[in-house]
């Protein structure tokens, strides 16, 4: 009975109209006197900002900010696939006949999460990462390749939570949620770094809507709140790092593989 009330107050709290309403009060200058208590709740480690918490004119201003330089390594081997985010690791494992099976005990098809695009053919037989931004994250996306835009999609939707209860109790919601996926072509192949929007997400942008290519760890886009990136490699291009479990907490520009020199179909 407790997790149909749950269902049902999520269905009733994922309308647009929520967001908006939130998101316009986080980016308005008195939501700035929230950030202590955002702070203290989350546990922010507040010595990586680029700025003192004061600087920041908004909740959201520091919910997306900046890092110091040199906060996050970047592993610029350039046959090593890395981390786009900082996050804990929800699936891990082979694409199967365009299957990404049991994240959280649910099977995503990536004709429903790429949207039917003619491009998921390439990814039928890859290899899928789902990587949960809680709050207490740095919230910023960051090209996983250096590579160049093939091609990028935004598709509207709802925003369910994607946390655990979201993702064990609401159907599909990586593939029913807002979402925002890039394809960048690069020396082994192509990636698609897919961003799903969540409850509260006013908006997933991109940093630059200009850039048409990246160097490894650039930033590339961000989230208004907590949200999760499902990160798709293609076929045949990639090997896993073995080191790595579901559950694992990576971080920005963390080697999460590597691709092959001599791609299999």
């Amino acid at each position: 009975m407790a997790k149909q009330w749950l269902r049902l107050m999520t269905e009733l709290s994922s309308r647009k109209w929520v967001c908006r309403v939130v998101g316009s009060f986080a980016q308005s200058g008195a939501s700035r006197l929230f950030i202590p208590t955002f702070i203290r709740t989350y546990q922010i480690q507040t010595h990586e900002a680029e700025q003192e918490w004061k600087e920041y004119r908004s909740l959201n201003a520091y919910f997306t900010r900046k890092l110091k330089a040199g906060m996050r390594p970047i592993d610029t081997n350039a046959e090593v696939m890395t981390s786009p985010v900082d996050a804990r690791i929800n699936f891990t494992g082979p694409i199967t006949s365009g299957t990404i099976l049991n994240v959280k005990g649910q099977d995503y098809t990536l004709d429903e999460l790429l949207n039917r695009s003619p491009r998921l053919e390439k990814y039928t037989h890859g290899y899928a990462f789902v990587l949960y931004l809680s709050p207490t994250d740095y919230h910023r996306i960051h090209a996983p390749v250096s590579g160049t835009l093939v091609e990028k999609e935004h598709l509207r939707g709802k925003v369910y939570p994607v946390n655990d209860f979201g993702l064990q109790h609401m159907r599909a919601v990586l593939s029913r949620n807002e979402r925002q996926i890039t394809y960048i072509a690069h020396e082994y192949g192509e990636v698609a770094v897919v961003k799903v929007g969540a409850m509260n997400v006013s908006s997933i942008k991109y940093t630059d809507d200009e850039a048409v290519s990246w160097e490894k760890g650039e930033d590339l886009a961000y989230f208004e709140f907590g949200s999760t990136v499902v990160l798709l490699t293609e076929n045949g291009t990639f090997d896993p790092d073995p080191a790595l479990k579901l559950g694992d907490v990576v971080r920005m520009g963390q080697r999460l593989g590597c691709f092959r020199h001599d791609p299999k179909a």
